[in-house]
């Protein structure tokens, strides 16, 4: 399969990139902002398979003119696109009333925007069918707990998982089936950040495990869900 990942220079979408790369059948367009770790990624990938197809892309998804700066990028590694893992995230935690504006622009232009952009460029070049993967979280989530500090996070991934929902709808014609997994607790960077001291029951490298079954045979068997992937939330 033809498989785009962004955010994935650490945590969870790391270890998804190095997972899917085990099977010589799939290419795959990493995307992050740090091409150092990228190029890193891409060489323990042939490290681990000395036939994976990992094709990494350095682009801060902030900037502007996706479809002449990124595009082209991806489509020169293959021309159709069967799965989109819209990974990239941010974390700023602070008490409510010490959000800026920035940070509220900073937030949503990462976790929501960037997802936006993202699908909205690629879609002359999605397979029939394909599957488009959210990241969310159990905090934007309605109905589940939330934490001090992680107001606008919550919202952000709140706006991800009702995006999702409308998505699947209106892209259905298409055959693109899309979903949201909205993650617990996973030892993270930004967990660690989100929660210092605390402990996840789950490394990035397990619920990769699982991620990297969901985004190859999840539209299978759902469409427009947000599914909870969640042993424990702090």
């Amino acid at each position: 399969m033809n498989i785009v990942i962004t955010g994935a220079s650490k945590g969870i979408g790391n270890a998804l990139v190095r997972r899917l790369s085990a099977d010589s059948a799939h290419h795959i367009v990493a995307i992050a902002r740090d091409a150092e770790k990228l190029d890193a990624l891409a060489e323990e990938c042939r490290r681990q398979n000395n036939d994976a197809h990992v094709y990494p892309i350095a682009f801060d998804l902030l900037t502007p003119g996706y479809s002449f700066s990124l595009i082209p990028g991806i489509v020169e590694a293959f021309d159709s696109i069967d799965v989109l893992v819209n990974n990239a995230g941010l974390l700023i935690k602070k008490d409510f009333a010490t959000f800026s504006d920035e940070d509220f622009d900073a937030l949503m232009n990462v976790n929501v925007k960037s997802v936006f952009k993202l699908t909205r460029a690629l879609l002359p070049y999605f397979a029939r069918p394909a599957h488009i993967v959210n990241i969310g979280s159990m905090g934007g989530i309605q109905g589940t707990s939330k934490f001090p500090g992680m107001s606008l996070y919550s919202a952000a991934k709140g706006a991800v998982a009702v995006l999702t929902e409308a998505l699947a709808e209106e892209l259905s014609d298409r055959k693109i089936s899309v979903n949201c997994l909205a993650y617990g607790a996973v030892q993270t960077e930004m967990l660690a950040q989100a929660f210092p001291g605390y402990t996840a029951p789950l490394s990035s490298e397990n619920i990769a495990e699982f991620v990297a079954w969901f985004v190859i045979h999840g539209h299978n068997y759902f469409n427009g869900k947000i599914l909870p992937v969640s042993s424990s939330t702090p």
